[in-house]
């Protein structure tokens, strides 16, 4: 076969190509003179897979949200009320305390874990339900809590810490000396969280009580709920109203809960958006028109 030099010829596929636009081209035009219409068909990606619509989680979310949201305060209560020692007694005090009943103290640590698993949840959950009808006293009700929370992670150490000792054997004047020692993130963790937790209950009671999300009586049991554990703990040093303060968190949680079971999913969420089909990534599809 003879080549002439400097004349790139088209390829097997270029010539394809170009015999398919022929083809179409030709088409279009014989059924266009005798007025047939015409129609646009897409090749060159792939089919359109048949695809499974989302998942809708909205009612399962919501059931367990308000499952949860109790758990943290009544965590906090039990374990205020087990407590071994006072919290306006001295180191003296509890390390000695805590090495008469190292079992009581096991036990506020399971709780404290509970409570650092659930209260932040928890606390997003209420403003979840209060947001839209009183966004400014939920946004700060946020601001507060949710760093309060947190920062009891921190305090807990002091208490794994005397545990620790007794199990350990430590002495008891050694263990004082440890338990007395602080480092200045300590301080700072428990300004953050008696200030947080108390102040920012009683703003999250108050976006409960503007929203009309629960009923009245709900709110006010949350907002008086941690000025009254503050007068139990620091004031007083009574377990038994620790624990009455506690529970009446635990009640406007629980009836937070309820109305978020009580929500159309709609009104807690967006619904989830179903997906779309598209060709292979890179691949142009090419449409053509077809009688």
């Amino acid at each position: 076969m003879l080549m002439c030099p400097g004349r790139n010829w088209p390829s097997v596929e270029e010539s394809r190509i170009r015999s398919l636009f022929l083809e179409v081209h030709h088409e279009f035009a014989t059924k266009r003179r005798a007025g047939c219409a015409m129609t646009a068909v897409r090749t060159g990606g792939e089919a359109p897979a048949v695809l499974k619509p989302p998942a809708d989680l909205r009612r399962m979310s919501r059931f367990l949200l308000a499952v949860l949201l109790p758990v943290g305060p009544a965590a906090v209560a039990v374990q205020r009320f087990v407590l071994p020692y006072r919290t306006t007694d001295g180191p003296e005090a509890v390390v000695a305390k805590v090495a008469v009943d190292p079992q009581a103290q096991s036990l506020l640590l399971w709780l404290a874990l509970i409570g650092l698993l659930t209260l932040v949840p928890g606390v997003l959950g209420v403003a979840r339900l209060t947001r839209r009808r009183a966004p400014r006293t939920t946004a700060a009700a946020v601001l507060l809590l949710v760093p309060a929370y947190l920062s009891m992670g921190w305090l807990v150490g002091s208490d794994v810490l005397l545990w620790v000792g007794v199990r350990a054997g430590v002495g008891q004047p050694t263990l004082v000396r440890l338990y007395s020692t602080d480092h200045p993130t300590t301080m700072v963790a428990a300004a953050v969280f008696v200030l947080g937790h108390v102040v920012g209950t009683v703003v999250l009671g108050v976006a409960l009580w503007r929203s009309g999300t629960v009923p009245r009586w709900a709110a006010v049991l949350t907002l008086v709920a941690q000025p009254l554990h503050f007068t139990a703990a620091v004031l007083v040093g009574s377990p038994t109203l620790d624990l009455a303060a506690w529970g009446l968190n635990v009640v406007g949680f629980a009836a937070a809960a309820v109305a978020i079971l009580r929500l159309p999913d709609d009104a807690w969420d967006v619904a989830p958006a179903a997906p779309t089909a598209a060709g292979r990534i890179g691949e142009e599809p090419t449409t053509i028109l077809r009688p």
